[in-house]
């Protein structure tokens, strides 16, 4: 007899379809997790390169936390005991806090900027370096700062971008030809009943050297006196073409305001 071929009625499933089914299964799930991996990489790019990373202003309150406590080799000091005597010359500290901008920790003594700045495709951001290679004096008599002298080392300058830094030996401070950034008192500062021990506000008039300019400035600061340590944050508004300063170029930068902020903290320790 010859075979009669059996057909497969026309409304019954080819029996390959679940193995077709489960490959655009697997498919919806290799694209989400695609997807997945792009939102998760985009937040990453965001907080990484979007983000605005400057540390916060330098402040008084924050400062002093660094000297909360005494060193441990050190015996308590009376800091905020009227009675002592701040008479002598005090010198720059930079045993205290750390130094570290891969964990924003800027907890020890340094000197800075901050600019804002324009990046293509990225927008507005605040561009900041700090150096902790910081130098120099003060001489108190009495409740008067007769005299001051802070230098600081430019070339040891640190942001969140190495490019940024590097860019700086070569171009607006020109820190190759320019390294250090220099501060002399000119007039007296008068603590009065400041010495003691809470924080006081004064301005501090002298010559501020950067670039190899030097111009007459006044620089509003914060000082404090906590555990035998001398605490003084301030800050001043620098225009960049008082002291001969270009603004720095690069692809990526669209715009930077012709002005940016110099700012300090410092630590002083009895000589």
């Amino acid at each position: 007899m010859t075979d009669i071929p059996t057909r497969t009625p026309s409304g019954a499933r080819n029996q390959s379809t679940p193995k077709f089914a489960g490959s655009r299964g697997i498919v919806r799930i290799v694209v989400a997790a695609i997807v997945a991996a792009v939102l998760v990489g985009g937040a990453g790019i965001w907080y990484f390169v979007f983000r605005d990373t400057a540390p916060e202003k330098a402040n008084i309150r924050s400062a002093t936390k660094s000297v909360d406590k005494p060193a441990k080799d050190t015996p308590t000091d009376t800091s905020t005991d009227t009675s002592t005597s701040l008479d002598g010359t005090w010198v720059v500290d930079t045993s205290i806090g750390s130094f570290d901008v891969d964990a924003e920790d800027y907890s020890s003594a340094w000197l800075g900027y901050r600019v804002q700045e324009e990046l293509a495709g990225i927008g507005a951001k605040t561009a900041f370096g700090r150096t902790p290679e910081v130098s120099g004096t003060m001489t108190i008599v009495g409740t008067t700062l007769t005299a001051v002298e802070i230098e600081g080392d430019l070339t040891a300058l640190q942001s969140d971008e190495s490019r940024r830094d590097g860019s700086l030996s070569r171009q607006s401070i020109e820190t190759s030809q320019f390294p250090t950034a220099k501060f002399v008192l000119t007039e007296p500062i008068d603590f009065g009943d400041g010495a003691g021990g809470q924080t006081v506000s004064v301005d501090a008039v002298g010559e501020l050297t950067i670039h190899g300019v030097t111009n007459a400035v006044t620089i509003a600061l914060e000082a404090s006196l906590k555990n035998g340590t001398i605490v003084v944050t301030g800050s001043i508004d620098i225009v960049f073409a008082d002291y001969d300063i270009e603004k720095p170029t690069s692809v990526i930068v669209i715009s930077v305001e012709d002005h940016g902020v110099m700012e300090l903290q410092l630590f002083f320790s009895r000589q």
